[in-house]
């Protein structure tokens, strides 16, 4: 993009104005700000190109295993935690399908699953959307990639689709590419093998998987960039190492944890979440320290003030409370993500507790940079409700949710209300969706914010079930999906 394009520097002298004025809104926190004088400069527009974005993803975290957001006080992410001080965050990110590559094509086309092709693992994106990394790349940016993509059609049993990734189906990733699509099968926690971009194997042995992926990352940042780029960073950790079928830490790390805080949700209900707990802490501390070596080396480079640092998760985790897995569920424990942004005109220190969607993100890091968002995208830009330019009642607080393979289910999350509609003649791994849904499961958000007590078919909350069916079916149709029926449920689940 060129320095002196008008719509840059518009944006540039907007977020300079919101980072000096910028004052606590409905529906915020503020939090201490630092290291201001340095940020207004960068956002005053400074540097000499504009911003690099690292958009580091990481695998099932739960949100309230970052600190900051005060909800565990036994995780240990001091990185996390100083990023959400010092940037900009939302409390209530919410992915839009609770599971691994359905979550990442909502995430880089700013569209819902169904609509991107990857409804369910393994089926493959379309290749005909833009994405974030495409629209980057025709605005004058690289665009690089290290780690798990797990969007590419795949077939474990035939031993089809698992490793190196053509660059056809990069959907825009045209530079730096280190990764394997599904990576938690080529790849273990102190050994295997990711690709480069010509198909050539990159092997490790004897080192932590995800200090491995950060040295790649550490090595790509310490090059010379004659133009803005986009790394994207996409750890597994700290989901379960799949044919192992548990989480596994560093080395010493889950004994730092033996006897954990347990999340309220999780506590008075069956799971596994006894036997993963310590090593799922102990992943999420060495994600905390991949993410303090990443800030450590853009600090040295010399691009920490001009570059976007945007930390999220795919989904959370919920310890085969709910279902017989860890995510796939309408429950906060799933659909929570971290999205924790700092930067040029985003470091405000400030928490918003709106719901944002995962196919939000999208928009959201284009606007900062000052991308055009393609119309065909539908997730919101919501950089104005960091920049108190949008109270809380000019956003739409309502996220809409697809759920496949654990059943064919429909959901929306309010700040008030978690409501969830199943179509029980269907399999959830056979089709993307339904016609014929019966209401599953309710929750009070504000009286339960655990999700205890299913309200679905209780005679005293019909007419809010009425209300929220309405919602629900609009959302569904605004989503592209035919019209369909949800009926009332009949029993007590």
């Amino acid at each position: 993009m060129p320095q002196n394009d008008p719509n840059r520097r518009d944006f540039l002298r907007a977020s300079a104005l919101s980072g000096l004025l910028f004052g606590a809104t409905a529906g915020a926190s503020m939090l201490p700000q630092q290291e201001a004088s340095s940020q207004q400069k960068a956002d005053a527009g400074e540097s000499r190109q504009p911003p690099n974005i690292v958009l580091y993803c990481c695998d099932q975290m739960r949100t309230d295993f970052v600190g900051a957001f005060g909800e565990n006080s036994m995780s240990r992410t001091p990185t996390l935690n100083r990023m959400v001080r010092r940037g900009s965050s939302f409390r209530h990110a919410v992915t839009n399908q609770p599971l691994c590559s359905p979550s990442r094509a909502c995430m880089i086309t700013g569209r819902y699953a169904t609509e991107t092709g990857e409804w369910k693992i393994g089926v493959g994106m379309r290749t005909d959307l833009p994405t974030l990394a495409s629209v980057l790349t025709d605005n004058g940016y690289t665009s690089n990639f290290i780690g798990k993509w797990h969007l590419m059609a795949s077939d474990r049993k035939k031993g089809v689709g698992q490793g190196w990734v053509p660059p056809h189906l990069r959907y825009g990733f045209d530079g730096l590419w280190e990764g394997a699509n599904e990576f938690e099968w080529t790849t273990h926690p102190y050994y295997g093998t990711i690709w480069n971009n010509a198909g050539d194997p990159i092997d490790y042995k004897d080192q932590y998987r995800v200090d491995f992926i950060t040295q790649q990352a550490v090595a790509f940042l310490r090059q010379p960039h004659a133009k803005p780029f986009l790394l994207y960073i996409s750890q597994l950790e700290p989901h379960q190492q799949n044919d192992l079928r548990r989480m596994v830490a560093p080395k010493g790390y889950a004994e730092r944890f033996t006897n954990p805080q347990v999340p309220a949700d999780c506590l008075r209900l069956p799971g596994d979440w006894q036997q993963q707990l310590p090593d799922y802490y102990g992943c999420i501390q060495k994600i905390d320290e991949s993410v303090a070596t990443v800030l450590k080396t853009l600090e040295e480079q010399g691009m920490a003030e001009n570059t976007i640092v945007c930390f999220i998760s795919d989904h959370g985790c919920h310890f085969e409370t709910r279902n017989a897995e860890y995510k796939r569920s309408p429950h906060d424990a799933s659909i929570r993500f971290p999205f924790i942004l700092t930067g040029p005109g985003l470091n405000h220190g400030i928490v918003r507790d709106e719901i944002v969607s995962m196919i939000d993100l999208t928009p959201t890091l284009l606007a900062a940079v000052g991308a055009p968002i393609p119309p065909s995208m539908k997730g919101r830009n919501a950089l104005p409700l960091l920049t108190s330019q949008l109270a809380r009642d000019q956003w739409d607080d309502v996220a809409y949710i697809q759920i496949s393979d654990s059943m064919v289910g429909r959901a929306i999350r309010t700040r008030e209300w978690c409501y969830c509609v199943a179509d029980r003649s269907k399999i959830g791994n056979e089709v993307p969706a339904g016609m014929h849904y019966e209401e599953y499961q309710m929750y009070n958000m504000l009286d339960d914010p655990n999700q205890q007590v299913n309200l679905a078919a209780r005679k005293e909350f019909r007419d809010q079930a009425a209300i929220l069916r309405k919602l629900l079916l609009k959302k569904m149709v605004e989503a592209g999906e035919p019209e369909a029926e949800i009926a009332p449920a009949r029993l007590y689940p």
